[in-house]
């Protein structure tokens, strides 16, 4: 899940991981598994760069964003010319290469003599949803399939495609990485300490921006509370725990599974499950405490977070 980025020699020990300060603390497994293997882990923000000591002299209590990270890992990547930088989901070119996940799907499908009615997934930065929808909605496109109801689920808590703006934006905080269009909440929003910390990205990949603005795309924001309560329905089912990311798009399938049963019609709904929950037992151990809280943000609130969008001509 993309709540950190890395810079960093991958095949060898020399590698630095910015997490995100909160999923540092509230995933501490995840921490120690990469640790496991030589890579450093740090908290961002951070003292070990400029953006990220520019951060914390204004929020000394930040707990971090995945901009902010990404501002740190580039900057580190850029003053060492070994040092290379690695960027997921929300660029284009790794949503086509997540297609593999959807090129498998169909092939599946077709040898069970079935394809999907409607397709639902979780949406952080874009990649997820894209490896799975993407395919179907090439078929769907040129007209070689039957029509499919695409569902794209996000946090309330990060409403980059229900409440963002479509306008260019930068990728990271410090401005380090170019512009894009894409649907925001500005480069400077700090989306809330929720558990799916893979989805808590200001910005959605240009590409699932494009077609959500040409309506081939339903997007749906849920509550942490209602997707926990799905994941755990799902457990109990299915006899998998889903990571909190993961439980956004059980929540999109059951919501789906109920509106088709009160229709009474019958339809094959496709979901990608993008992870177990095995390392977030932390969040399923607050959310049965009665600890976790649903946050929605407000028009005001939203609005000021996109007053900083970039004038661009």
């Amino acid at each position: 899940m993309g709540f950190f980025t890395v810079a960093g020699a991958f095949f060898g020990l020399d590698v630095e991981v910015y997490m995100v300060k909160v999923s540092y603390h509230q995933k501490p497994y995840r921490r120690a598994f990469m640790e496991s293997y030589g890579a450093k882990v740090i908290a961002s923000p951070s003292n070990e760069t400029e953006s990220g000591r520019k951060i914390l002299q204004e929020y000394p209590n930040s707990t971090g964003s995945l901009g902010i990270a990404i501002s740190e890992a580039v900057e580190m990547a850029v003053q060492d010319a070994e040092t290379k930088y690695a960027l997921g989901s929300v660029l284009n070119h790794v949503l086509l290469h997540q297609t593999v996940i959807g090129i498998e799907t169909l092939a599946q499908l077709e040898m069970a003599s079935d394809y999907p009615d409607i397709i639902v997934g979780c949406t952080g930065g874009g990649s997820n949803f894209a490896g799975i929808a993407f395919p179907f909605m090439g078929a769907k496109l040129r007209g070689e399939k039957q029509d499919i109801k695409f569902v794209a689920v996000e946090p309330a808590a990060c409403p980059t495609l229900t409440k963002g703006k479509y306008a260019y934006d930068f990728g990271d905080t410090a401005h380090l990485t170019p512009m894009v269009k894409m649907h925001t909440l500005g480069s400077t929003f700090i989306p809330t300490g929720i558990h799916a910390g893979g989805l808590r990205y200001h910005g959605m990949a240009p590409l699932l921006s494009h077609i959500v603005e040409l309506g081939l795309v339903e997007p749906k924001a849920y509550g942490q509370l209602d997707c926990f309560a799905a994941g755990l329905s799902f457990a109990r089912a299915e006899g998998i725990l889903p990571a909190p990311e993961a439980n956004h798009a059980v929540k999109g399938a059951i919501d789906e599974a109920l509106r088709c049963k009160e229709e009474g019609v019958s339809k094959t709904i496709l979901f990608n499950l993008c992870g177990h929950g095995h390392f977030d037992m932390q969040a399923y151990m607050d959310y049965q405490a009665g600890l976790l809280v649903d946050l929605e943000y407000s028009s005001e609130e939203i609005g000021m977070a996109l007053a900083g969008l970039p004038a661009v001509g």
